[in-house]
């Protein structure tokens, strides 16, 4: 998978995004984040410690950059729980972060609701401020329009090979 980010804002660090993701085993998977404005390259990684069943939440632990806006080399390390409840067509999230930008632990939340035929709208907050992601997903594609911080205008792209 790889998806490609750009939000209207002047700080360099997460102005461009762009990260490459593959599944090395059905409960793992890694990659790279690269910030080109900063010539900054993190790793990513997910390992999913239960996969979501009918009555079973997924849990995963995870790690990538910090939250949009942290200042380049800040990882965060996290642990979510996610689950979606069908009825409601809402898949509801919320990790326990490690910040290294903050030197400590905060709560991001959020959930992400269909609205039909692909499209969604996705409130979140990073466990300092708030953001809201509207889009589409396909089957090997997505496209997304993203209001970080309630404040600034992006773009957000992926793709799936």
């Amino acid at each position: 998978m790889a998806s490609l980010r750009y939000i209207d804002t002047p700080l360099d660090r997460p102005r461009w995004r762009g990260t490459l993701t593959v599944r090395v085993h059905r409960r793992v998977q890694i990659g790279i984040e690269g910030n080109p404005a900063v010539d900054e390259v993190v790793p990513l990684a997910t390992i999913f410690l239960l996969t979501e069943g009918e009555q079973r939440p997924a849990l995963f632990l995870g790690t990538s950059s910090d939250r949009v806006g942290s200042p380049e080399g800040t990882q965060a390390f996290y642990l979510t729980v996610a689950k979606y409840v069908a009825p409601l067509r809402l898949s509801p999230y919320v990790s326990l972060n490690y910040s290294e930008w903050d030197n400590g632990w905060n709560v991001p939340f959020g959930a992400s609701l269909e609205l039909g035929d692909g499209f969604y709208v996705r409130p979140m907050y990073d466990g300092q401020r708030s953001h809201l992601v509207g889009g589409v997903n396909r089957e090997r594609w997505g496209l997304g329009l993203l209001w970080v911080w309630y404040e600034t205008s992006g773009v957000t792209a992926s793709f799936g090979f």
